[in-house]
């Protein structure tokens, strides 16, 4: 059932409506633009938009979500816009197979609405896909990461959104491990550019270590959709194909095999190793230590950030006091572009690992029963530890 309520549309009240009054009165309308397969042509899901209510102030989403930010309403306006994009869905006529619901980075570390869970748990009759921006990356990537797992838990996806505005989102790719990534439409307009050719390359291999499928968005002309082939979209988004606009209104050519075609959400994502040594148990063989041979890691560490300012530092140090280990990381730490420090150290251990565009390095250290080191040079390794370091 379609719980929202008729918008009131006399000219006094439109020009009166606030954001407490698109809340309250759950007035938000979703809008739904397709995503399509670029080799068969079928409409493989729904990117759900929203809209406030028409002829007002607030109708176009920069508006309503500056209004709800500037009164501390922004995250009941997210949860809002979620709940009706999902209950529009559920009520269609003829589901998608897909249905891509954005989660705005502010605001994801508040707890999901009695409503969406209501949702959830009930059974939804398409596959969700939860999008993030590269902009939730570096300002709240814990809850990022929990958002991401519960998601999967209920056998849906996520999305990384804007690939290629920031280097570091590239960083990220292997820590959130996205079944979907959607390249940013700067991309398309500028094909031939290094940084294009830089993020294709990465974002390729990603997706072809992990089955994740390829959007491009902003695809408005003949010629963006054979820029958006040759940088390996495997799906595309944009005017070229359709506005946004009702979801029954064009009548969309669904592939209802088109979820089928997401990697499965990775069995054990929501579920993280007690710490970085029990996480990488299988990543290779663990070394006799001495402070030498960790010096020695650690200034490996330090060649590879002179190399590469964008990389991101995962650290944690020692609980206590451990003589024998070289674990001042300040020299290391100011290289680096952004660093993340765990402010609860894992008992008897220690950690840092490097992650770039498409690699990482990193070493483990566990100090008993005796001193042992091992050494991180497999990016699934690398981007596991970091999903370590950021749970709480």
């Amino acid at each position: 059932m379609d719980t929202a309520m008729t918008e009131v549309t006399s000219p006094r009240r439109a020009a009166q409506m606030t954001v407490g009054d698109v809340i309250t009165g759950r007035l938000v309308r979703p809008v739904f633009q397709p995503i399509v397969d670029l080799a068969g042509g079928g409409v493989v899901g729904l990117e759900a938009l929203a809209r406030g209510p028409a002829g007002t102030a607030l109708e176009f989403p920069d508006r309503l979500f500056d209004a709800a930010r500037a009164a501390g309403r922004l995250g009941d306006l997210d949860q809002l816009c979620a709940e009706r994009a999902l209950e529009v869905a559920v009520d269609a006529a003829v589901q998608p197979p897909m249905l891509f619901v954005n989660a705005e980075p502010a605001v994801v570390d508040q707890p999901i609405s009695t409503r969406i869970a209501e949702l959830v748990v009930a059974g939804l009759p398409f596959r969700e896909v939860l999008e993030f921006t590269e902009r939730a990356l570096p300002t709240v990537p814990g809850s990022m990461l929990r958002l991401a797992g519960l998601t999967r838990a209920f056998g849906h996806a996520v999305a990384l959104d804007d690939v290629g505005v920031d280097p570091m989102s590239l960083a990220f790719l292997p820590i959130l491990e996205p079944e979907v990534i959607k390249l940013d439409l700067s991309l398309i307009r500028d094909p031939a550019s290094a940084a294009t050719a830089r993020v294709s390359a990465v974002v390729r291999a990603q997706a072809a270590r992990t089955g994740a499928r390829i959007i491009a968005e902003g695809i408005e002309t003949a010629a963006d959709l054979a820029v958006a082939r040759d940088l390996g979209a495997h799906w595309g988004q944009g005017w070229h194909f359709a506005r946004p606009g009702p979801i029954d209104g064009p009548g969309h050519r669904y592939d209802p095999e088109a979820a089928a075609v997401l990697p499965a959400p990775p069995s054990t994502f929501h579920e993280r190793p007690g710490s970085p040594f029990t996480a990488t148990a299988t990543s290779g063989p663990t070394f006799a230590a001495d402070s030498m041979s960790i010096a020695t890691a650690l200034d490996r560490l330090h060649g590879m950030l002179a190399r590469d300012p964008d990389v991101i530092v995962f650290a944690v140090e020692p609980a206590g006091t451990c003589p024998e280990l070289p674990v001042s990381l300040h020299d290391l730490l100011g290289r680096a572009r952004s660093v993340y420090i765990r402010d609860r150290p894992f008992p008897d251990e220690f950690a840092v690992v490097l992650l770039g565009a498409g690699y990482g390095f990193g070493m483990c250290v566990r100090t008993r029963p005796e001193l042992e080191i091992r050494h991180l040079d497999q990016l699934p390794a690398v981007a596991e530890v970091a999903r370590v370091m950021l749970a709480a």
